[in-house]
């Protein structure tokens, strides 16, 4: 009697996309896993900006975000493993966190949205008789 040996391949994710809401990967062989963020406490507090920069790595087996010291496999995302962090060490570490810094182009967005207003507080202003 033979017996054949079928190859299993570990899954590997080649793109990420993090919304506000959850968590996909497409991996290479096709599949795309989605995921609550809820279940990443870290990711969940994080800015848009936090959030998507990461990396993949380990030839796609893992991904990690240095903004938000997270670090995710994509096996345990498979297998539907929410975060293993302590509430305790969330907080701890949600307090530890410095105040997001403004980036360059909020900052222009900010100085834009302020003229506007301004501009239409004058015209409003101009306008009455």
């Amino acid at each position: 009697m033979s017996s054949s040996a079928v190859e299993t391949q570990e899954a590997r994710a080649q793109s990420i996309k993090v919304t506000d809401e959850a968590l996909s990967a497409d991996l290479v062989d096709g599949r795309t896993i989605v995921v609550p963020l809820t279940w990443f406490p870290r990711l969940k507090s994080g800015s848009l900006e936090e959030r998507t920069n990461f990396e993949i790595i380990g030839d796609g087996r893992y991904i990690h975000w240095p903004d938000l010291d997270e670090d995710l496999t994509v096996a345990g995302l498979l297998e539907g493993r929410p975060s293993g962090e302590s509430p305790e060490s969330v907080r701890r570490w949600l307090d530890s966190r410095k105040p997001a810094k403004r980036t360059l182009a909020a900052e222009g967005r900010a100085r834009i949205v302020a003229a506007i207003k301004k501009r239409r507080t004058h015209l409003r202003k101009v306008r009455r008789p």
